[in-house]
Order: C-alpha cells, then structure tokens, then sequence
C-alpha cells in the first residue's frame, strides 16, 4: 500500500471568453447595494451578503422633478425633496402607463390604457391635446429632446407612432410586428428604437421609418431601452433576466448582463457611473462603476536585498561535512485516501459535493475516469438513495454537454440508465431529473442539425465534383465484354 500513486487529474483546455475593451469596461460594475422597494414608498438598501437592511430611505436628498401615475387615470408631478404633489393631472379613464416631460419641460406627454394619448400644460394642468389613432393599450413613450412639439409612443397594437403637437394626427407610423414594450428616440432624432417580442427594431425617421436593422437576440420578451450618455452603446432588458449591450454602429452584442430574475426596467445614470435595474422580484439592483481616477503612489516598502536570497545557494560540501536529505512529505487528498483503501462509494460522494463540482469539475471526471478504468464505476453508482442519486444526476446535466468532460461523462450515463432503469416511476426527484433534461434534449437537436448540415454539404461536395470519366460495358469480336471509359 506504500506505493500507491495519486490520482493524476488531467487539465482541459477552456475557450475562454474574449476580452474586449467592453468586456473591461462594464465588468467595472460591481453591485454593492441591492434596494427593496415596499408597498409603503420606502427603499430599503441591503449589503450584498445581509438579510437586515442597513438603511432606510422614505425620501430623496436631491432636488429634482419626476411624474407618478396611477390606476385610477390620475398622475402627478413631484419635486422629490418633497411628498406633496406639485400638480395632479386627470383626464384619462384607465390606468396610465408612461409620461415624458418635453424638451421645453413646459408640457407632459401622457399613454394610457384607454388607447389614447395627451399633451398636457404643466403650469395650468389642462390637457392641450389628445389622440386616439391607437387601437390598444399604449404603455410606453418618450419625447424628442430637440423639438418640444415631437414625441413618440408605442402601443400593443404592433404600431410606433410620431405626433407633432402643431397637428393633429400622427406624422409618422411604423409597423413592429408585436406588442410594444418600449421606445427610444436617439438624442439626435435620426434613429427610433423599438422594442417588443423578442424583437428590438432600429428605425431611420429621416427616410421616413425605414428599418435599419432588426436584433433578436433575447430569449423572451424584452421589455425595456436604454442609452449610454456618448450613445455608442444600446442597452436592452428582457425578461430572460438578461440586459445586453449592443454597439449602435455594427448593432453586435458586446457585453451581457446577468440577473436573479426578469427584468422590467433599465437606466443608466449620468456618465454611466451608475445603471439600474428593476426587477419582477421586487427588487431594484444598483451597480456603480469603479473610478478611473489614478490610485495614490503609496511608499514601497524595502525589501531584502537580492544577496540575501541567494545566499549560500553555491556553497559546496566539505569534507568533513554530513549531508542530510529530507524529502518532502505528499499528502494525499482525501478522495484518494478513500480510493487507496478501496472506499470507492466515499471517493465518489467526495468529488460530487457542490463545492468541487462548481469550481473544479475537472477532479469530478478524473475519479469517475480512474473508477472506470478499475472497473468499479457500477459498484460506487449503485445502491444510492433518491438524494444521493440526484446529485449525480445534476452534475452529469449540467457537463453532459461540454466536450472536455463527454466521453467519461456519457459512459456514466449509461452506467446510470442500466442500475437505475427498473426504478424509475419510483422516486418524482429522480424523475424530474431525467424528464426535465433540456440540456440533454438540447444536445440531441444540436447533433440532428449537423447531422442534417453534413448530408447537405455531402450532396453539394458530391454534385460538385466533376466527372471524370464514364464507364460503358461492350461486347469484343470475342464475345467479352470490355470496358471503356468516355470521357465526359
């Protein structure tokens, strides 16, 4: 037993993601606070590791204007250094979903879900205007931050529409193709942003609404817009729970945001020192940006000197010198105690705690490899309650797939279907575990596509290829048949 050798856990090479100037920038992000916000108009602001929140706000220190709504029709505008309303606004009959101030700040734009839209006189708080050429809830809108007379709303009758306030109907009408969740004008009022669907659409207003591009890059609905302050970078949110960021001059994802739950809301603070997000969950997630501003030089410590490291490295042995050796001592780690004593049931429930098979999946497959090639892979699956089991059957779920960790990992599987295939109906874990498989269903259906691209490229190839020569079968003077061969 003295001789046993470790486990040698063998090194896969990971395609590791490509960094960008992007990738360096947003991942400056980094979320110090999350903000709950309760039915009571409190936010409260926990640590990142906290249950208890460490402060509570009931009001704002900043001087600033904003507009409430309500159910009920009704909305508001508000100073926030304050909680009385500064001016109350009724006009509409159901709920009123999006307000925008335009860009003089003398007149709010207003989209309810009574499929009309209004302009109202902040000062008198009058309602100036109203249209009704949507067919269905409008829930979202902005105004131009050029033209006062200029805004934009977006209805879940698949139509963005631009209304001038010196008319009145619309100028200008674009079809989406879905319900519209949200609307962005560029700063500049060239290039209209819609989003619904899975869908967010770029338009040209100055050749009329032509479409630029379409981007369908979200696997749900996407719900909100948002642009960086210099306006090279669109950002989307979804209720995937993921925000991307898009380049607004090649339109190609750059850099991907994930969250704990669906998204409904997205901003970026002045400077993009800040973005924001808002959460189905109740939860209002803030991450700041890291300062570029040059850290203070701090005073080097001094260090030994260079001679005194290297200090009777050269030194030879005398004469009448004893030289004594003393080895290093390896310590073997735990899994491999359990295999030099033949624990291999305890070597298996090692490696597949949560803690080595998140950071270190690779020590994972190395055992299950080793057990395999002793032959003992069956003895140490076997005989597992329904937790037990469960955890296997997470771990191969989730590596199944990934070609560094397959051709051990799919052998295992087998090993599984065969122990615990007269079982199964027995235990509803173990069965959600083999039922609700996406990864494996999603496997099958990437190796039946290439399977159906590599008999299309072989019919290509095969029709391509020239023909060289023909081979006929003729009948000599002799009575044989001889074959010849024309050339095409």
């Amino acid at each position: 037993m003295a001789g046993y050798k470790p486990v040698a856990i063998q090194t896969y090479p990971i395609l590791g993601e490509k960094i960008t100037q992007d990738t360096l920038y947003w991942n400056n992000y980094k979320p110090p606070y999350n903000y709950a916000v309760t039915a009571s108009s409190r936010i409260h602001i926990y640590g990142r590791y906290s249950q208890e929140p460490i402060k509570t706000f009931s009001r704002f220190k900043y001087t600033a204007y904003c507009a409430t709504f309500r159910q009920d029709g009704r909305f508001s505008t508000f100073d926030i250094s304050g909680r009385a309303p500064l001016r109350q606004f009724e006009g509409h009959t159901k709920a009123v979903h999006t307000v925008d101030f335009t860009a003089d700040k003398y007149h709010v734009v207003s989209g309810a879900d009574d499929y009309t839209v209004k302009l109202w006189d902040i000062p008198n708080s009058k309602e100036i205007l109203t249209f009704k050429e949507h067919s269905d809830y409008v829930r979202c809108g902005c105004a131009s931050k050029l033209n006062p007379d200029l805004f934009i709303t977006g209805s879940y009758d698949h139509t963005v529409k631009m209304f001038d306030a010196r008319t009145n109907t619309s100028v200008l009408s674009v079809e989406h193709g879905q319900p519209v969740e949200s609307v962005l004008l560029f700063p500049s009022g060239g290039l209209l942003v819609s989003a619904g669907g899975r869908y967010v659409k770029v338009w040209d207003m100055l050749k009329g609404g032509q479409l630029l591009v379409s981007l369908k890059n979200h696997h749900k609905t996407v719900t909100c817009l948002c642009l960086s302050s210099s306006g090279q970078r669109l950002l989307s949110g979804s209720l995937d729970r993921k925000v991307k960021v898009y380049s607004t001059t090649s339109y190609k994802v750059v850099h991907s945001f994930d969250y704990a739950a669906s998204i409904l809301s997205l901003a970026l603070a002045h400077e993009d020192e800040t973005i924001v997000v808002g959460m189905t969950n109740g939860i209002l997630s803030v991450k700041h940006r890291k300062s570029e501003a040059k850290k203070e030089s701090i005073p080097r410590r001094r260090r030994p000197a260079y001679r005194t490291f290297i200090k009777g490295k050269n030194y030879m042995k005398q004469r009448d010198d004893i030289l004594i050796n003393r080895p290093a001592k390896k310590h073997l780690e735990l899994y491999d105690r359990d295999l030099k004593h033949f624990r291999i049931s305890k070597a298996l429930d090692r490696v597949l705690d949560p803690t080595c098979t998140i950071k270190t999946p690779e020590i994972t497959v190395s055992i299950i490899k080793e057990l395999n090639r002793r032959g003992v892979l069956a003895n140490a699956l076997a005989g597992r309650d329904e937790k037990e089991i469960s955890h296997v059957l997470n771990f191969l779920i989730r590596h199944l797939s990934q070609p560094r960790f397959a051709p051990v990992l799919i052998n295992a599987a087998e090993i599984i279907i065969d122990i615990y295939l007269p079982v199964i109906g027995q235990s509803p874990v173990v069965d959600k575990s083999f039922a609700t498989s996406r990864t494996c269903r999603k496997e099958i259906d990437y190796q039946r596509e290439l399977l159906e691209t590599l008999g299309m490229m072989d019919m290509l190839f095969a029709t391509m290829r020239r023909k060289e020569g023909t081979s006929v079968l003729e009948h000599t003077s002799d009575g044989f048949p001889e074959n010849k061969k024309i050339e095409s």
